[in-house]
Order: structure tokens, then sequence, then C-alpha cells
């Protein structure tokens, strides 16, 4: 209480500071930088992770990350258009048809399939690698080089079409997102000012958060775009419940600034132990190999905490003064009382257990047997991008590139790899040392630039081209047997990468940590659980209540026949349990309190008319917040996460209103043996259990 007085007399200096430091990391937001690479975020020990630091050690020139096209152009066109593009600043290395074969001599006499990977009808293939140095500008110099006719594909243009899309649409979801929120609030709140105040509120959180991740050097693309829509709607039941109890005590008589300290001092444990069970959902991710998993979970659970500090500190202080304004601006309750929907839930109370316990078991054996991609998919791609994709694929097919890093100088062994490696079925193209120019010619013979394309020190470089795309079980196959192979020449003694590489290894690290995660998030809810409420039983319950719902949340893709994403599988396992256990938090304390003076029945019912509308509220806002990311995000895995999200909620919300208070009823007895110093009423008469 005394914190309470002390943030009541100093409230302008509170309100100077929060704003003051939004301001601050607002700007310090600018400086954070995303990461649109999810293989960045393997684990140092990752095969693919060990094979690229060794290239970069190795071997001065990149890999190529781009494809252009050019259409109608003659040989000569095609070789002086080559001189123009390696000129292009970030171009760093230029590949064509006259890298491979003499062009100089007829065409008739070379290889058909070498000739057709290049130069097919009169169109013209490069392959180029770019620095990641200044790479937007560097693409703008090619579109313009290549015209409206010419097309650009490859990592380099997904990267770049993921940041510019990324840029415009976390600004578009946020301009749908608040007028939304702003209705929602407007029905569930008694005042038209309080939902102003709750966007200020956490709003400044929000800012602060986004600005702190300066600290970290960089994010996550799936972080920067889900962590505001997620903060905000997941913290503002804290801001609800604290000004609800403030219009309670001033209802009451209080003063404004004694209606406030009571109102901290009431509603601060259930805020706190309602945050607590967040973060540690959220804290649950930083487990997780795949290091997407921890970078979202520690600015997910630093949010939360400020929005804590926002509600229990900025807010009261924001409240105190603007308290004669929103007393002038009350209104009645726009929502409807829920006595007709908690007499529906209360008699139909059985069947509805019934029904939504044989949904449990085939959602729960489903949810296992989904069709899981591992990949980021298209990162951003729409308009121009997507057709430059199209156009190439169409005139020259699919191109996934591996590359494979064996000991050089033993030129037997890599003759033999190289003949069984162009033996695979959806192998295109394998170019070498010894392919492009010969094991008879001593490298050091080369002028560096055209030996350090292939031979560093210690490896030769074998780029392999496959017609697979990046992410399927043919890809994954291949990877499989360029691994074989390698390793049967080798030993261990050998490193590959590439995009399918990249996501094979996603894959396999991902789905080591999905036990992990999920049982660490379990156990430290049902921990926080089992304290809170001093029960043996109710952490059960809630966990079934709200597990159940996440079954039914990722069985849904099994029933539509449609893939999942698996990193949005594991996030979403934990997020949506952290998330929404307050739902069932807030009923079970409502049934409890009101089982201490009446029957199991009607406590529950009464339970249901007070928690209702508080739990259709959040989910609400977060169901929109989901809605809105899959609908603006033309990125997959944040598109799929704004789906199962705001899925999530609403059938979170639906176990809470709809099967815990049957199984509440039907555990009633259970519950009062194993719960400490619990109270029940029974038939006119108090009993004590749990002693």
């Amino acid at each position: 209480m005394n914190l309470v007085a002390k943030i009541i007399a100093h409230k302008n200096l509170i309100l100077i500071f929060f704003c003051v430091a939004a301001l601050v990391c607002a700007f310090l937001q600018a400086g954070v930088q995303v990461n649109y690479n999810l293989a960045d975020y393997l684990p140092r020990n990752a095969p693919s992770t060990v094979a690229l630091e060794i290239m970069q050690e190795e071997f001065t020139r990149s890999i190529p990350n781009a494809r252009v096209f050019v259409p109608d152009i003659t040989l000569v066109e095609a070789l002086h258009f080559k001189q123009e593009l390696a000129k292009i600043p970030g171009v760093e290395h230029v590949l064509w048809l006259d890298d491979v074969i003499n062009v100089y001599e007829p065409l008739a006499m070379a290889d058909p399939e070498t000739v057709d990977a290049w130069y097919k009808n009169g169109d013209a293939l490069f392959t180029v690698t770019l620095t990641e140095e200044n790479i937007k500008k560097t693409l703008e110099h090619i579109y313009a080089l290549v015209g409206e006719k010419g097309a650009v594909s490859g990592q380099a243009v997904d990267l770049v079409a993921a940041q510019t899309a990324a840029e415009e649409e976390v600004k578009q979801v946020m301009l749908f997102f608040v007028p939304l929120i702003i209705l929602i609030l407007l029905l569930a709140t008694s005042s038209w000012l309080e939902p102003l105040l709750f966007l200020a509120t956490l709003g400044i959180s929000i800012l602060i958060n986004m600005g702190t991740n300066i600290f970290f050097g960089e994010i996550s693309f799936i972080t920067q775009a889900v962590s505001p829509v997620l903060q905000l709607a997941v913290s503002m039941d804290y801001a609800i419940f604290l000004l609800a109890r403030f219009a309670q005590f001033r209802q009451e008589g209080l003063a404004p600034p004694e209606a406030m300290k009571q109102a901290v001092s009431k509603a601060a444990p259930t805020i706190v132990a309602s945050a607590v069970t967040t973060v540690f959902g959220f804290l649950a991710l930083i487990f997780m190999q795949f290091a997407v998993g921890p970078d979202m979970g520690v600015v997910m659970a630093k949010g939360i905490v400020l929005s804590l500090l926002s509600v229990l500190v900025f807010l009261p202080a924001l409240t105190l003064s603007t308290y004669k304004l929103l007393e002038k601006t009350r209104h009645r309750p726009l929502m409807p009382s829920f006595a007709a929907f908690s007499n529906f839930v209360t008699r139909l109370g059985v069947p509805l257990f019934i029904i939504i316990g044989f949904l449990i078991i085939p959602s729960f054996l489903a949810q296992k047997q989904n069709h899981f991609i591992y990949g980021a998919g298209d990162l951003g791609q729409s308009g121009r991008p997507a057709r430059d994709a199209k156009l190439i694929e169409e005139n020259f097919g699919k191109l996934t590139q591996l590359v494979l890093m064996v000991p050089r100088d033993n030129w037997g062994k890599e003759k033999m790899l190289t003949a069984k490696l162009q033996e695979i079925p959806q192998v295109v193209s394998v170019t070498s040392y010894d392919e492009l120019i010969g094991a008879e010619i001593p490298p050091d013979f080369l002028p560096a630039g055209e030996r350090e394309q292939f031979i560093s020190p210690h490896y030769s470089r074998i780029m392999i081209d496959t017609n697979t795309v990046t992410e399927s079980a043919a890809a994954f196959s291949v990877v499989e047997q360029v691994r074989n192979l390698a390793a049967a020449q080798y030993g261990s003694h050998y490193h590959l990468l590439g995009p399918s590489v990249n996501i094979y290894d996603i894959k396999e690290t991902v789905t080591a940590d999905s036990t992990v995660v999920n049982g660490i998030a379990i156990l430290a809810i049902g921990l926080v659980l089992l304290l809170g409420f001093r029960s043996l039983s109710l952490p059960f319950i809630l966990l079934l209540t709200i597990e159940g719902a996440i079954w039914m949340n990722l069985a849904i893709p099994y029933f539509l026949n449609t893939s999942l994403n698996y990193i949005g599988f594991l996030i979403i396992s934990s997020v949506q349990l952290g998330a929404t256990v307050d739902y069932g938090i807030l009923y079970t304390h409502h049934y409890l309190d009101n089982r201490k003076v009446m029957p199991k029945k009607a406590a529950g019912q009464k339970a249901l008319q007070e928690t209702t509308a508080s739990i259709l509220t959040p989910a609400g806002i977060l169901f929109a917040g989901g809605l809105i990311l899959y609908l603006i995000s033309t990125n997959s895995i944040v598109k799929e996460l704004g789906l199962v999200l705001g899925r999530g909620a609403l059938l979170s919300a639906f176990m809470v209103l709809l099967f815990l208070p049957n199984l509440l009823l039907l555990c009633d007895g259970l519950i009062g043996k194993t719960t400490l110093l619990i109270k029940l009423f029974k038939s006119g008469s108090e009993e004590t259990c749990g002693k």
C-alpha cells in the first residue's frame, strides 16, 4: 500500500518518465536489426551451420543467391549483358553458359542439356552472387538493367521482398488492429475513455519492449511481426481488471486516490499471478535448440513484465490524472448479463461435457499426425517477385542449389563422387573444378579469381543443381543421398550446405524440441497453478481444459488435409497455454468464491454469469489480432501463426465456458479433498476440506 501511495503522490513524474522512455525506445527501435534467415537460428553444431562457417573461412566467394532471366537475346548480346551485370555494385560474380562451354564454337556440338540450362529458345538465364551489403540497392540496379520483360528470383530477392513487406505490414496490422480493439473494449467497458487509457498504457509498454530489443542486437522476423500484437492482446485483461476494481471502489464512495489504492491492492495479486503464468509459457520457448524460440520467448516475457509494470504503475497515475473525464464518460454496460447463457450451459451440462470430451480424444491423436513443413515458405512473395519466380520456373524449371565441400587434391575420389552425384534423378548438373577446368591443370596455375570459385586451401567445392523445390520429400531425399555418397568417399570429412540442407537440419532440430518445450511449459504453469490454488487437483483440471483447446486447434489442419508449419506448432503449443490459461484461472477463482456460500450448480452458474464477458474480451482481442496477421501478412510462418493463434483464443474460450464449468462440477468432491484450507458450502453448513 505504501508503494501505491508513492505512485499516487508522484503521478506526474511517473507519467513523464514513462512517456520519455517510450519516446526514446521509439527511436531505438529503428536500430534493431531484423533477421529473415531461419538458418541463422540453427544450433552451432548443426551440420549446415558448421558447413557455412567453414565455407566462409575457406572461400572468399559466396555461393550464388539469384537467377537473372533475359528474354529474346542473342549469344553476343548475352555476353555483353553479362559484362554489364557484373559491373553493378554489389554483384560479386556472374556465371553463365560461357563459363561451362566454349560459346564461340557451334552450340550444336555441345551437350544439349548443358546449353538448355543456360540458354534456351533465345532466352538467357544467369546465375548471380550478390553481396549482402546494400542488397536492396543492388537489386534495384538489376531490375533497371533487365527491364519489365526480364525477371530476377532467388534467395536474395526473397530476402529483400520479405524486408520490404514486413516494414509495411507491421504498420498495416496495427492500423487495423487498434480500431478493432477499441470497438471490442467499448463493448466490454463502462466508459468511453477507458479504451484509450488501456491503449495508451499498453502502447507505451510495447514501444519500450520493442526499443529495448536493441540490447539483443537483432531479433527474428517472426518475433518482429508477432510480438506487438501478442503483447497487446495477452496483457489487455490486466488493465481491464484494474480499472474494473477502481470503478467498484468508486461506486462504494471512496475518493479517487483511496479507491486506486484499494484497486491496486486487491487486483495486483490476480494480475501478477496471471502475468507469471503467461511469462512461464513464453520462457518455455528458451529451451528450444532452434533459436527462434528463445528469441521470441525472451522478447515476449520481457514484454509481459513491461506490460505488468505499466498497468500497476503508469495506469494508476494516468487514471488519477483523468478520472474526472473518465467518470463523465461512463455509460451503461453494453454487454448482456449472460444469465441466459449460464442457464443454458448449466442445463445442458452433461451432454456438452460428453460431446466435448469425445472431441478431445481424436483431436489429441490427430494433432500428432499432421503433415508438417519446416521452412519459411515464400518470404513475402507477391507482386513482381512472385511473377518473376513463376516466369523463370516456366522457362528454365525449378532450381535449388547445394554446395558440397570435400578435401582437395584427391581427384580420383572427386571424379567418382561427381559421377555418382550425376546419377541422382533430381540432379540437373554438377559443377566442379574438374568438370569445368580439368584436374590436369594445377589450381595454382590459374588466376586467384577463377581458382577461388572451386578451390580453397583445404577444400574442393562442388556445385549441385537440382530440380526440386527448396522443401519437399524429394529435396530431403537428395540431401540424404548426397550426404551418403560423400560419406562413402570421405567419411565425416565433408560439408554440405544450401537452402534444402538448412531446412532439413531445421526439421531435425525442431522435431527434437517438441517434447522438451511442451513438457517444460506444462510443468512450469502447473507449478504456478499448484502454488496459486494450493490444490493438487485444480492444476490438472485447468491444464486439461487448455491443452484440450490446443489439441483441437492443432488437429484442425489434419482434418482439413492442410499442412502446418512445425515452428508455428511448437510456438503455439506454449503460447496458447500461457496466454489463455488465465481464462480458466479467472473462472475457477469465481467458482470457488461462490462455492463457499452456495451449492455447486448455483456456484457454477453464477461464476459463468460473472466471468463470460471478462473471458470473451481478451479472447476476442487475441482472435482479432491473429485474424489481422493472417489476412495482412505475406510471410507464410507469420500468416499461419496468426491463424492458429486467433483460432486458439476462441477454442480456449470455448473450452473454459462450456467444458471447464462441467468438469469442475464433476470434480467438486475431489477438489474439496485435495485443496488446502478451502471452505465449501454444504446443505446449509460449512465444512473445511483439505486440512
